[in-house]
């Protein structure tokens, strides 16, 4: 579906201005201020402790893991990292959260003041990060499908997330679409979290609101809650900027408040007027110090971080020669960059690989819904197919089809080719009988030929091709059927 762009949203009289806020679950084993573990999936209420369910005389520690892991998505996203940081407390009451408050950060947040770059419209640009901060996760509840009450599970109470909080720089939804999934790229490829929105290890929450145009001067806005697709947060944003643009022209007031889609209705709905900061009386946790970051531990934290999407896409465009487009489409993902790379080992050309990763490998992983780490075709069996097709060991055709079987049940090339039958024909005195064949079987198509039906030479490589069950050289084919019929 074609999006929309942000004029077509609103029209010309007004501007879009979005900000992000974004919860990454990191992929520790422990929660974020004890050993209780984090797995997905338990039976309810059964990763829990004395300090994730807040009971009196608890005390929190702080996860080292969690803290480096934090680090890294911070230095990753181009911030300044604070070298006195604290916890706060955050009060408010939710069923979920058994303390009635959630240890976050306040004034002294981990990080501030980065970037991240996206791609989308007219080209590159950045979009400012204002704050990354850690804070544990509440837990969930779970309502009855008739309507006859909800439970709660307190296993998720405590995992560690950070808050990746945007400045207010996006100007249309297809810049925030652009500016989750290069964040998205970014923390996956630290491996700190494995970003499954499904389960709910990213999760978004979209401030928007509407200014005329060429105003400095920020409108109200409202905060879309808890959107766990990308998807959403374009639906809901483009939604929410033509509701906020018709209500500002027949004069009504835009209220700040927190809104929930409704993805089944394709609307936005009220789900609470919008607390301020001090409605959470936030005060500093007195049961967690104070944590120095030595420059030391910065810089040799900075010194683990791999090469990072942008930085990837770069040298792609360098060193392989290829264009813009296929360096982002190959380092989106750093699996998928790891496999491209792999495989111009084997096969070093840089191009037709990329041309076959993004088209009928990435084409094969979206009909069949499957990961990467699923996929049965090693880096090195899909070089060596490759190598098969262009030294002619295989035409195209059969290519595609020992790629299909391999995809399907694994296996070397090698191995179906031979088992199958299916090595090219190129040999010159078969081929030119197949041919002779073809031209005797069809008078018609010869005249037509020959009447000036340049096309009618097709039909007679597909006739071969019939004659060889698709295992014809087709470059030789064609030179034989241009000697004997123009001949």
């Amino acid at each position: 579906m074609e999006q929309q762009t942000a004029g077509s949203l609103v029209g010309p009289e007004f501007e879009i201005v979005i900000g992000l806020e974004v919860h990454v679950q990191l992929s520790t084993r422990s929660k974020l201020f004890t050993a209780c573990a984090t797995s997905f999936g338990e039976e309810p209420n059964h990763r829990v402790c004395v300090v994730s369910l807040g009971l009196p005389g608890s005390l929190p520690v702080l996860n080292r893991e969690a803290l480096h892991s934090s680090l890294k998505v911070a230095l990753a996203l181009n911030c300044k990292i604070g070298s006195f940081i604290k916890f706060d407390r955050k009060h408010y009451f939710y069923p979920d959260l058994p303390k009635g408050y959630q240890i976050s950060q306040y004034d002294q947040p981990l990080a501030q003041h980065g970037w991240v770059e996206i791609s989308a419209g007219e080209g590159r640009r950045r979009i400012g990060v204002t704050r990354v901060h850690m804070e544990e996760d509440a837990g969930k509840l779970v309502h009855s499908e008739k309507g006859k009450g909800s439970l709660v599970d307190y296993n998720r109470a405590g995992t560690p997330l950070i808050e990746i909080v945007s400045e207010p720089d996006m100007r249309s939804p297809e810049e925030a679409y652009a500016y989750l999934q290069a964040l998205k790229s970014i923390v996956s490829y630290l491996n700190v979290s494995d970003c499954n929105m499904e389960e709910g290890s990213l999760r978004c929450d979209a401030n928007i609101s509407l200014r005329p145009r060429g105003s400095e001067t920020l409108g109200t806005k409202t905060e879309i809650k808890n959107l766990n697709s990308f998807k959403g947060v374009r639906a809901s944003l483009e939604y929410e900027a033509q509701r906020q643009a018709q209500a500002l022209r027949s004069g009504q007031l835009i209220i700040q408040e927190t809104l929930l889609w409704d993805a089944d209705r394709n609307v936005t709905r009220t789900m609470r007027t919008k607390e301020e900061a001090h409605d959470y009386r936030y005060m500093p946790d007195p049961d967690l110090p104070p944590v120095i970051l030595e420059n030391s531990y910065i810089e040799e934290t900075r010194q683990t971080l791999p090469e990072l999407p942008y930085d990837r896409r770069e040298r792609f465009v360098r060193d392989y020669q290829l264009n813009d487009y296929d360096a982002g489409v190959l380092t989106q993902e750093r699996q998928l960059a790891d496999y491209f790379e792999e495989t111009v080992k084997i096969f070093a050309q840089p191009k037709k690989v990329c041309n076959w990763v993004s088209t009928e490998m990435l084409g094969l992983l979206n009909f069949k819904h499957l990961e990467l780490s699923e996929f049965k075709v090693s880096p090195a069996q899909l070089g060596r197919l490759l190598q098969m097709w262009e030294d002619g060991s295989v035409n195209g055709k059969v290519a595609k089809e020992v790629y299909a079987q391999m995809v399907e049940k694994g296996g070397d090339p090698d191995r179906i080719v031979e088992e199958k039958g299916l090595s090219q024909v190129s040999d010159q005195s078969a081929l030119e009988e197949a041919v002779a064949k073809a031209i005797e079987e069809n008078p018609k198509a010869v005249e037509d030929f020959k009447s000036g039906n340049k096309k009618a030479a097709g039909f007679f490589v597909g006739q071969v091709m019939k004659m060889t069950q698709g295992r014809g050289n087709p470059q030789i084919i064609t030179q034989i059927l241009k000697n004997k019929l123009d001949g």
